[in-house]
């Protein structure tokens, strides 16, 4: 390497002596080299210098509302004393009140909040940081506003199945609940103290110091310090750019420690400033104005940009060879671990051929049981329709129970959306898989197409015309050629995941976050028509009926003029968000994360009825109207469909097939399709 390298220095045209110079000493350099991670401390060494020049400007922070200046008055750290189990009225979700002024500042704990995800909900993200750094309030905190446990402002507010509101840690390292003494068991994120304890005003923590009195984790305010106040949540914003934050000389570490204030001056008068290729052989140090002059006649400036090309050149070959190096180990272990899965492969194919010889046998035992007591079931189904044809109970009609009639499997994840093209009789199911598979529901029965396109869990599904449209939790709603089943238009829709897609009166409607975008339909093209606001939590569904449009968000049904696009009515439930809803013709039907399902009279807007059963969050529901009668079909986190006739209200069925929790319902000719967590969808006929 240092041959090459001294040969091309000789082929350089004038300055000769310089270039020969120069390349000994990389080659020196290069000899001391002992790891890449060397190679890399050297890089940064020489970007060091110019970046840091002594005249470069430090930045001010700006006024903004999130910080504001006060008085300095030196005052010792007090801690809150009130007594949390006396405040028997605290509430879940305390209201938002003007904290009292406080001559002395609080000294709160640092305490570590631990990450704990429900894992039935789908679209819940709750990611915590540990944090570390003193907080002292420029004012006296809400006792509203403090944790009965540790009696500390909240850190990570949750709520638990008490109702009551501790912090995370808190809830999570005690057994019992102060108030009621029930047991803690975290349920939600309490985001409304959470907001509101960040709008609490709090010291720079370069405006802190250690309390006089020796207290651990206690701090007070400085006089000396940094005098701006500032909210909790915005407080690594301001602490950044802090005039008042420590700072090591650039130029030597050996320099005394600087306020930011004081960076500038300093460089200025620093006489340890290097020449920026100083690590190929330049000894110079001196103050800015040698500094200056020096680069002047510096004998590597004129060769800089090959001396950097050079660096660059050896640093890539250094990173290609480590990654090589990665490479090599890692198909190594690959084939080792090749190698016993193989070995144990040939053990379990032997296993499982002598297990299946004792399954034939059984199976054809079962077989003939099955078969006596589907006779059976025949005579007693004959004995009660005979019974009920009395006219005791009006006609018994056998063909209304439903069956499974078969299973399509080809998913690599849960299902979450079905939907169905009744022209072509195709199914269309959306999965975590990311894709999107195309069943013959007709003919062959098979999956014709897997779309792929998506980056994220395909959460909805809607079809206008020949287009099917496609939401994710990628945030994007992909349109798709039903005749071709080509992508045809990919369109950014949201800032958070998309769950629900409805289409009516030739425009789109998506549901995502607090919001409903309205797409007006032109091609293959959506454009943005009104974005629908107002609502207060995931909008999970969406149902288009008429001249009406209905959303679902928390314990709240909003229902809105589709030629205006106003809202004209707001029904209020139970039971937590809605995650589904259906309308019939006299009937508004909606399921919710607590296992109810609530019915309104579609005229008057009055709730008629609440259906219990489902022991499980109703994820979706389908209707199948007939002349004759309505059917409500549910399905729930508990992996059961129930049957409801909305005649009397009453279960009249429940289908027990699936292996996980029921997600999705599409409907097609008096056929039933249901998607589940298990991977499958599976057809149900009566």
């Amino acid at each position: 390497m240092s041959l090459s390298k001294s040969t091309r220095y000789n082929r350089l045209s004038g300055g000769a002596a310089v270039a020969a110079t120069a390349a000994a000493t990389i080659a020196n350099a290069n000899a001391n080299i002992s790891s890449a991670d060397n190679i890399n401390g050297n890089r940064m060494e020489a970007t060091f210098g110019p970046t840091f020049s002594p005249v470069a400007p430090v930045a001010k922070p700006e006024t903004s509302n999130n910080y504001k200046q006060h008085r300095r008055t030196p005052s010792s750290s007090s801690t809150l004393t009130y007594s949390p189990r006396d405040d028997d009225d605290m509430v879940t979700t305390p209201p938002i009140s003007t904290p009292r002024r406080s001559d002395s500042a609080i000294s709160v704990r640092s305490l570590h909040s631990e990450s704990n995800m429900s894992l039935r909900s789908t679209f819940s993200l709750h990611e915590e940081e540990e944090d570390t750094e003193p907080q002292v309030f420029a004012e006296q905190p809400s006792v509203k506003l403090c944790c009965q446990l540790c009696c500390s402002v909240f850190k990570d507010p949750v709520i638990t199945t008490c109702g009551h509101t501790f912090c995370r840690r808190c809830a999570l390292t005690s057994e019992k609940c102060p108030v009621d003494n029930s047991k803690l068991t975290v349920v939600v994120n309490n985001i409304a103290v959470a907001e509101q304890i960040g709008e609490l005003f709090i010291h720079c923590k370069y405006g802190c110091r250690p309390a006089a009195s020796g207290k651990p984790g206690a701090f007070e305010v400085d006089p000396l310090g940094c005098p701006f106040t500032i909210k909790l949540s915005t407080r690594k914003e301001h602490e950044v750019s802090c005039d008042y934050r420590p700072v090591r000389c650039p130029n030597n570490p050996s320099c005394p420690p600087l306020l930011t204030m004081n960076l500038e001056a300093h460089l200025k008068e620093c006489e340890h400033i290097k020449c920026p290729h100083s690590k190929y052989g330049c000894t110079f140090i001196g103050n800015q104005d040698t500094y200056e002059t020096h680069l002047e006649v510096c004998k590597f400036e004129g060769l800089k940009e090959f001396l950097q090309q050079t660096d660059d050149r050896f640093h890539e070959m250094q990173v290609t060879l480590a990654q090589k190096d990665q490479d090599i180990s890692f198909l190594r272990s690959m084939l080792g671990k090749l190698s016993e899965k193989l070995d144990q492969l040939e053990k379990n194919l032997e296993l499982k051929f002598d297990v299946l010889d004792e399954n034939q046998s059984k199976l054809s035992e079962d077989l003939m049981e099955f078969r006596r007591d589907a006779s059976m079931l025949n005579d007693e189904l004959s004995h009660i329709n005979a019974r009920l044809n009395m006219g005791i109970l009006g006609s018994y009609d056998p063909q209304q129970i439903f069956k499974c009639k078969g299973t399509f499997v080809g998913h690599q994840g849960p299902v979450w959306c079905l939907c169905v093209y009744s022209t072509g009789d195709l199914l269309f199911s959306g999965s975590s898989d990311k894709t999107i598979k195309v069943w013959d529901t007709c003919t062959t029965y098979k999956c014709q197409k897997t779309l792929e396109g998506h980056d994220g869990i395909v959460l909805a599904l809607c079809i206008q015309g020949n287009r099917l449209y496609s939401g994710s939790a990628d945030c994007t709603i992909i349109v798709w050629d039903i005749q071709t089943l080509q992508k045809v238009n990919t369109i950014r829709a949201h800032d958070n995941p998309v769950c629900t897609l409805v289409s009516s009166h030739n425009m789109l409607f998506s549901g995502s976050l607090k919001a409903i975008k309205v797409w007006d339909i032109v091609g293959t093209e959506l454009k943005l028509k009104k974005e629908l606001t107002g609502l207060n939590h995931w909008v999970r569904a969406l149902v288009a009926s008429q001249n009406h449009l209905y959303s679902g968000s928390y314990q709240t049904i909003k229902i809105w003029d589709i030629r205006s696009l106003e809202c004209v009515h707001v029904l209020q439930t139970s039971g937590g968000s809605v995650y589904s809803i259906a309308v019939t013709n006299h009937h508004i039907v909606c399921g919710t994360y607590e296992n109810l399902i609530h019915v309104w009279d579609i005229e008057s807007k009055e709730q008629v009825r609440t259906l219990t059963g489902h022991v499980g969050t109703v994820y979706a529901l389908a209707v199948i109207s007939t002349p004759d009668q309505t059917k409500v079909f549910s399905a729930s986190y508990d992996r059961s469909l129930r049957v409801w006739s909305m005649d009397n209200m009453i279960c009249t069925q429940t289908l027990l097939r699936h292996q996980g929790s029921v997600t999705a319902l599409a409907v097609s000719r008096g056929r039933l399709f249901s998607g589940a967590v298990d991977s499958t969808v599976k057809v149900w006929t009566c």
